[in-house]
């Protein structure tokens, strides 16, 4: 049985895709987030007559599929009472904020504190602060003042990175993360308060050129905040002066410091304020 010479004489023709390839360029440039079925209702409606698997074809092979980023599910976060703590470095809160310079330009600050005594421990500033950078900010504070119990935070990015937790897992450090839930900024109102006074007294009272003028007014904003402004909730008395207040205290209820039984108990007023320092009745 013989062969076709028709068969033999074959040769396959490539498809003209041009047409196809400059329409769906000129979609996907005006409408840049457009997938494929939007695509293909649109040259349908206009009168094109290329079927769905074509297009598909085409548009595939020119690289327009959009990928869709699946949705990071933040894992069940277990309601904790916001405690006081009873001495420095038990527990820190952590926490972010931005503003944007004249120009337009957008920075961030990245806030902690003890919550013993509200000191605020660092602010820093840049344009960019990932979780590597957060870190670095933290190892310098642990260098300065030990290593705290815990550290308190809400779930951003940053916070959620595995880089955090794994740095805080550590043999050397064992810090326990405490996530507060989403949507709950009250189960971390020590640092949501600082912030509150720091965003009025400083970044909506000012307009700022560059980040180094950002820097130096917000350490100076911080030395102020620690050594003078006095804190309702500390009886008035600055965080430093707070935390001498209660090394005092402490230093005098010790054996060491005497007999126990002639040290007579310090009433404190109002959380900090020793009776005798209140003002006298007119």
């Amino acid at each position: 049985m013989g062969i076709s010479r028709t068969t033999c004489q074959y040769k396959a023709k490539p498809k003209d895709d041009s047409d196809l390839q400059n329409a769906l360029t000129a979609l996907t440039t005006k409408h840049v987030s457009i997938g494929f079925w939007q695509c293909y209702y649109r040259l349908w409606n206009r009168g094109y007559t290329w079927n769905h698997k074509r297009v598909y074809r085409v548009y595939t092979d020119m690289k327009l599929n959009i990928r869709r980023r699946a949705k990071h599910r933040i894992p069940q976060r277990i309601k904790q009472p916001l405690m006081i703590p009873t001495g420095p470095n038990q527990v820190w809160s952590i926490d972010f904020m931005s503003d944007r310079l004249v120009d337009g330009r957008k920075f961030r600050l990245f806030n902690v504190i003890d919550d013993f005594n509200r000191e605020s421990l660092a602010i820093e500033v840049d344009t960019s602060l990932p979780a590597l950078r957060v870190i670095r900010v933290l190892e310098k504070l642990i260098a300065e003042r030990g290593c705290p119990a815990a550290i308190r935070c809400d779930n951003g990015p940053e916070f959620i990175s595995h880089l955090l937790e794994e740095w805080c897992q550590h043999e050397s450090r064992r810090i326990s993360l405490q996530f507060m839930q989403p949507g709950k900024p009250m189960q971390n109102a020590l640092i949501e308060r600082k912030n509150g006074s720091f965003r009025r007294e400083l970044l909506n009272a000012y307009l700022f050129y560059s980040l180094n003028e950002v820097r130096v007014l917000s350490e100076e904003w911080r030395q102020d905040y620690n050594t003078e402004r006095p804190h309702k909730s500390l009886g008035y008395l600055s965080p430093l002066k707070y935390a001498a207040l209660k090394y005092s205290q402490a230093a005098l209820s010790t054996p060491a410091s005497g007999d126990p039984s002639k040290i007579a108990a310090q009433r404190v007023v109002d959380k900090a304020v020793r009776e005798n320092e209140l003002p006298s009745k007119l």
